[in-house]
């Protein structure tokens, strides 16, 4: 794999600032998230949610995606959250999950954050052990309950 680099989907504001990567997202976003309904109005209510994305490109080609935000609570102070951290099945143990990983960690940092914190599905034991060995401990439950 060529030299990987990060490059901001959104701005600051909140608007997609690259729509061609965007739309090159979708492959990857979705092998996390198979169930998303249409990508670009899913994502587009997400970021006006207060969400933001960078992806991981190589050879022209996006490699991983990571959405995240940061947000007060009574918790945290400043937290901030990942939404979704997702590498190409095909690139997994090639260093992209890291690359996006320190991205997040140096916003996180900039935004004034003293974390980064992120859910897990109890079923993802190979996300889970990448958490592990990026130093990420398991602090909480997370609870949830249906109202359909």
């Amino acid at each position: 794999m060529a030299e990987l680099r990060i490059v901001p989907i959104t701005g600051a504001d909140g608007l997609v600032a690259e729509p061609d990567w965007l739309v090159r997202a979708e492959a990857v976003h979705r092998q996390l998230r198979p169930a998303m309904g249409h990508y670009a109005s899913t994502m587009a209510r997400v970021f006006a949610g207060g969400a933001r994305m960078v992806v991981a490109v190589a050879d022209g080609a996006v490699r991983g995606v990571a959405v995240y935000r940061a947000f007060a609570d009574t918790a945290n102070g400043l937290k901030f959250y990942v939404d979704d951290l997702v590498t190409d099945e095909a690139c997994r143990g090639q260093g992209v999950g890291r690359r996006l990983m320190d991205k997040l960690s140096e916003t996180a940092k900039a935004a004034g954050a003293g974390s980064v914190v992120l859910d897990s599905g109890t079923q993802r034991t190979r996300a889970h052990a990448f958490y592990f060995r990026e130093g990420f401990v398991i602090t909480s439950f997370n609870f949830k309950k249906s109202l359909s």
